[in-house]
């Protein structure tokens, strides 16, 4: 019976790819829904008030801000879940090189 076919060893310079990846699509997926709700509480206030809505408002002060917190936040999240893993796929290899 043939062994099976190894699985590759741990790489570290998959981490910084995978980071950045995940913390650029995070961060635009909560630009996007920080505007579209921006863009909802803008409208209603402007609807209480009765003038013309300023979009502006929904995009400075609310929907960049929130991209920027998330952002962080994933991107430190997302390094210290990556390095774990990477510590971990690094550990089991060598476990099972001995074995």
């Amino acid at each position: 019976m043939a062994n099976p076919p190894r699985p590759r060893s741990p790489h570290w310079y998959g981490i910084p790819v995978r980071v950045v990846l995940v913390t650029f699509i995070g961060t635009l997926l909560c630009f996007a829904i920080g505007l579209l709700l921006g863009i909802v509480g803008t409208i209603m206030v402007a609807a209480m008030r009765h003038v013309h809505p300023d979009m502006r408002i929904a995009y400075r002060q609310i929907a960049i801000p929130v991209a920027l917190v998330a952002g962080a936040i994933i991107f430190v999240l997302s390094l210290t879940m990556e390095i774990r893993h990477y510590r971990q796929a690094k550990t089991l290899s060598a476990i099972e090189r001995m074995g």
